[in-house]
């Protein structure tokens, strides 16, 4: 499968050399750029990407606005968010309204073409132990009401769910998920599944979140960055 690929960054020099590093990866079709978040939702809609690499700091609409605006859409593409901090307020935000990862803008190119291809194979880029750091470094504890709104929705999944949904806030990989819980590894894609479906949430960094709102403790070990699958 092809990847189709947007490219959104202010600097010019940035898109050219990302444009030239990306266009040349196997599997990946640059078919758009984009130097302002308010030119990102035509752009979608004209070439229809699979992944949109999503520079947070623009001067007019920033990345944050322009991922909230795509991912909001029924068939919205996957949210690469590009950065140069690993802890950022606006990076946490944008995890938060469905982006898959972030990359640093100073990565290595092998790797930033590693988690485009990630990304569209609809794995996440980043372990729950990396968001708990931009959560310990940069929202600290979830508030009393967030808190407990997180500890409800968690408390509405069947126990099953629940403890895989715990599991994943770990950091657990699905095949570490069924050794630890005794199942196979499609029947935990399944409740994962069905977490997203019922908590209304896109991804397994969402999962990882709400989980940490629950309970800042919850998962402090086994994380391995990376390594969400």
């Amino acid at each position: 499968m092809t990847i189709r690929l947007i490219i959104v960054d202010d600097d010019p020099l940035v898109r050219a050399g990302l444009t030239f590093m990306l266009g040349g990866a196997a599997d990946i079709e640059i078919v758009g750029e984009a130097s302002d978040g308010t030119e990102v939702a035509a752009l979608v809609e004209r070439s229809a990407p699979d992944v949109v690499l999503m520079d947070i700091r623009m001067p007019v609409m920033d990345g944050l606005t322009a991922t909230e605006t795509l991912r909001r859409r029924p068939d919205a593409p996957e949210v690469l968010v590009l950065t140069t901090f690993h802890a950022d307020e606006q990076v946490l935000r944008a995890l938060r309204a469905g982006a898959a990862g972030f990359v640093l803008k100073d990565t290595a190119p092998a790797e930033i073409v590693t988690a485009v291809w990630r990304v569209a194979a609809g794995d996440p880029v980043l372990s729950p132990a990396v968001t708990r750091q931009l959560m310990t470094h940069v929202a600290g504890a979830a508030t009393g009401t967030r808190r407990d709104s997180a500890a409800d929705r968690l408390a509405s999944l069947a126990e099953r769910e629940r403890e895989v949904a715990l599991a994943v806030g770990r950091g657990r990989s699905n095949a570490e998920i069924a050794a630890g819980l005794y199942l196979s590894v499609p029947t935990v894609k399944a409740h994962v599944s069905r977490i997203l479906a019922k908590l209304g949430l896109n991804n397994r960094v969402q999962i990882a979140l709400l989980v940490h709102d629950a309970d800042p403790a919850t998962g402090d070990g086994g994380g391995r960055t990376g390594d969400v699958r």
